[in-house]
């Protein structure tokens, strides 16, 4: 049974059991097929064992020892990461501006938290990535027991995992690779190789490249730290089972061969569109995140002009550049308004 089957007899039965709405109280009618799913895990024939059916799915795509589903984003993924990798007192390396989850599951674990600093470029705004020279002796000054690495980061600049891996193993060093935003790497050659096959621990948000709804996500392991007791210390005991299904939907259709079309048809347009822009500074290693600057205007005025003249709106600026992010939803279509914004701002 996979977890969508649970839905199909949902409306025979007369549920006494959360959640309340029954189905048919539907507040907020945007959602109303939404609430016709939304079952408690009493209502349906053994929901666990749908999920852990799935999750091994999962780790059969990913090729990992075991793939974990997420409803409350990347953000508790890096925290049970944490949590199962670091004890009282260990010491952990986290950059200095990391997402605040990472700090935050320091501090759960009572974990000493070592901040690392990052390449800062200058001329685009935004940090570099980290070097296996720095992590080296980084590793051989505070001997951590731990160290979270978030590649890419959210402008795309990714590190080498490969060698960042090698180099914690080398040392005894557990490896928490935030990969939020690299979900779509596992699919295509023409993306950045992803972090799952090297770190102990990778994470992935299906929301933010992938097409997956807000808040979903997953949490790789290839190590044999207790993972699924630390979810469980972070996870509620009432999960939403109409997003645990989107997130087995997803990963079915990314390793499909129509998500794969679909990935590959996004990244030939995404590249058709940099070639038509030669006059146009490009920035970061991944081809979905179109990091731009334009000389005279800062990355705010930038942001301004795409949102004011052009009803544009960019995932994150900085004084130097701005960020428009790319996924499995940016058609053709999109792709043409961005061209024309361009066209004016750059001919």
């Amino acid at each position: 049974m996979s977890l969508t089957s649970l839905f199909r007899k949902k409306n025979i039965k007369a549920l006494f059991t959360t959640p309340s709405h029954d189905g048919k109280l539907c507040i907020f009618h945007k959602f109303y097929q939404w609430y016709r799913c939304d079952i408690s895990e009493v209502d349906a024939y053994n929901p666990q064992a749908a999920l852990e059916k799935a999750e091994k799915k999962a780790a059969e795509i990913y090729k990992t020892k075991s793939t974990h589903f997420l409803t409350n984003g990347s953000t508790s993924g890096i925290i049970a990461s944490i949590l199962a990798s670091c004890k009282l007192g260990d010491r952990i390396l986290i950059w200095e501006h990391s997402h605040p989850c990472h700090k935050n599951g320091a501090k759960l674990a009572g974990a000493q938290v070592v901040e690392y600093s990052l390449p800062f470029n200058q001329e685009w705004g935004i940090h570099e990535r980290l070097q296996g020279d720095v992590l080296e002796k980084l590793i051989a000054e505070n001997q951590p027991k731990a160290i979270v690495v978030a590649s890419p980061s959210y402008e795309g600049v990714v590190s080498d995992i490969p060698e960042i891996s090698r180099i914690c193993k080398a040392a005894g060093v557990i490896l928490i690779v935030d990969e939020a935003h690299g979900a779509l790497y596992p699919f295509s050659s023409n993306l950045p190789e992803s972090a799952v096959k090297y770190a102990d621990f990778t994470v992935q948000s299906l929301h933010k490249t992938a097409g997956g709804i807000n808040p979903t996500a997953l949490l790789h392991c290839n190590c044999d730290l207790d993972i699924s007791s630390a979810l469980e210390l972070i996870t509620t005991t009432s999960p939403s089972y109409p997003m645990l299904a989107t997130i087995e939907a997803n990963i079915n259709y990314l390793n499909s061969k129509r998500g794969r079309k679909k990935i590959e048809e996004l990244i030939s347009m995404l590249k058709e569109f940099r070639e038509r822009f030669q006059n146009v500074e490009f920035y970061g290693d991944d081809i979905t995140k179109i990091l731009i600057k334009k000389d005279g205007l800062s990355g705010y005025q930038l942001s301004k002009i795409l949102f004011d003249k052009f009803n544009i709106e960019d995932e994150r600026t900085n004084e130097k550049s701005t960020l428009l992010i790319t996924g499995l939803g940016t058609d053709k279509a999109k792709l043409l308004r961005l061209e024309k914004a361009f066209r004016k701002l750059f001919d």
